[in-house]
């Protein structure tokens, strides 16, 4: 569809788009800026290419202050992001059953030192250091979807102790230095607080994060359910140990998660592969074994909790001369504390872990989730406010009410 269609296709559904953003957007308290939530929307929604502030407001009015208007609105104007959020949710878990909270890390590439929280770090999926901003976004998980309603920027110390900063980019005295550990697990505390639906597993790629141990406790502790990938090098403990044992030690036992997801003594044929775009559906086998994490890594509550930990294992992945791929399992290793759950329910939420993966790149590529300079604060928190509103009014025909059921 090009975008003159796609921006007469929106004009004449302009008052879909309006009740829409009264309803997520109602909360501020002056009828211009909810204009200007519906031009950036609109703009978000039609304008091709890159997604700046000026293109945007080209794109929907001839106003030659438009783009000063809407710049005005998105980084100096005080609105509360959170009630949008709010409602976004709701919006959401009205049209269609949540089947899981799926959070996400994304790295934003920035050239020099203004965009609020840019720092230096190594982003694993360029493989090498760079100049960026680091996210969490955590995901609705519908039938067949995942939709971004919140999310979190990680802050280093640097930019929360330097009241020169701080100033500059208004960030809010409340945001303090948290590690992606916190972030993860407040994004999952706060949605806990705000749903209105049953609480749904929270599934997570803790693979590369250093306290995945630590985290995976504290969910358990706060009461959620959770399926999260985790580092191939965590310590774990076969479940049948005492503490102190060291049977983990013994002739083809492993202490990694990597090593007790390549020897699980639970073996599963699974047609779809776990991960990777090359992996073929032919001959997959998920192994699977029942661990504890050591006291020390996770708690002492956490070194009682049994855990299930399996990952996929391919034809010449692991085993004798094999390299076994990432953690010698051929894929990622998943860690649950839902050891009831049958291994198609689990392997259900690695999908939707998978789809929210695929969603961030339609955000950078279709709704300029990396094109807005990100300065301020504030202005980070709304345009990925009005960025996932937008994704969920594009997909508003997927995510209709559903029908009651005869009874």
């Amino acid at each position: 569809m090009t975008t003159r269609t796609r921006t007469r296709a929106l004009a004449a559904g302009d008052t879909d788009l309006k009740e829409f953003t009264e309803r997520l957007f109602g909360h501020l308290p002056r009828a211009d800026q909810r204009r200007w939530a519906r031009v950036y929307l609109q703009g978000l929604l039609t304008t091709p290419g890159k997604k700046s502030v000026r293109r945007l407001a080209a794109s929907v009015t001839e106003s030659p202050t438009a783009s000063q208007s809407l710049q005005q609105f998105i980084n100096a104007s005080p609105w509360d992001w959170n009630p949008a959020r709010t409602e976004l949710l709701r919006w959401l878990e009205e049209r269609q059953p949540v089947r899981a909270w799926t959070i996400g890390q994304v790295c934003f590439p920035k050239r020099g030192e203004h965009s609020v929280g840019v720092h230096r770090r190594f982003d694993p999926v360029a493989g090498r250091i760079v100049n960026c901003q680091l996210g969490f976004c955590l995901f609705l998980s519908l039938d067949g979807m995942s939709v971004p309603v919140d999310w979190r920027l990680a802050l280093p110390e640097a930019w929360v102790t330097d009241p020169v900063l701080r100033r500059r980019a208004r960030i809010a005295p409340e945001a303090v230095h948290q590690n992606p550990e916190a972030l993860v697990l407040e994004l999952a505390d706060s949605i806990a607080t705000r749903t209105s639906s049953a609480h749904p597993p929270v599934v997570a790629d803790l693979s590369r994060l250093g306290g995945a141990a630590a985290l995976i406790g504290m969910l358990g502790r706060r009461g959620h359910d959770f399926l999260v990938s985790v580092p191939p090098t965590l310590s774990v403990r076969a479940a049948g140990l005492t503490p102190g044992g060291d049977g983990a030690r013994t002739p083809g036992r492993g202490t990694t998660a990597a090593d007790f997801a390549r020897l699980g003594n639970t073996s599963h044929p699974y047609a779809t592969p776990l991960a990777g775009p090359g992996a073929r559906p032919q001959g997959q086998r998920i192994h699977s074994a029942l661990v504890r994490v050591p006291e020390g890594e996770s708690g002492a509550r956490g070194a009682q909790q049994i855990y299930r930990l399996f990952g996929e294992r391919r034809p010449g992945a692991g085993g004798r001369g094999g390299t076994g791929g990432r953690g010698g399992a051929g894929g990622p290793v998943w860690l649950t504390n839902m050891n009831r759950h049958r291994m198609d329910d689990l392997l259900g939420l690695v999908r939707a872990a998978g789809r929210s993966a695929a969603v961030l790149g339609a955000l950078a590529d279709d709704f300029g989730l990396l094109d807005f300079e990100g300065r301020s604060f504030p202005g980070w928190h709304h345009h990925m406010t009005l960025m996932s509103a937008a994704y969920a009014y594009a997909l508003r025909g997927r995510v209709r009410i559903p029908r009651a059921q005869p009874a």
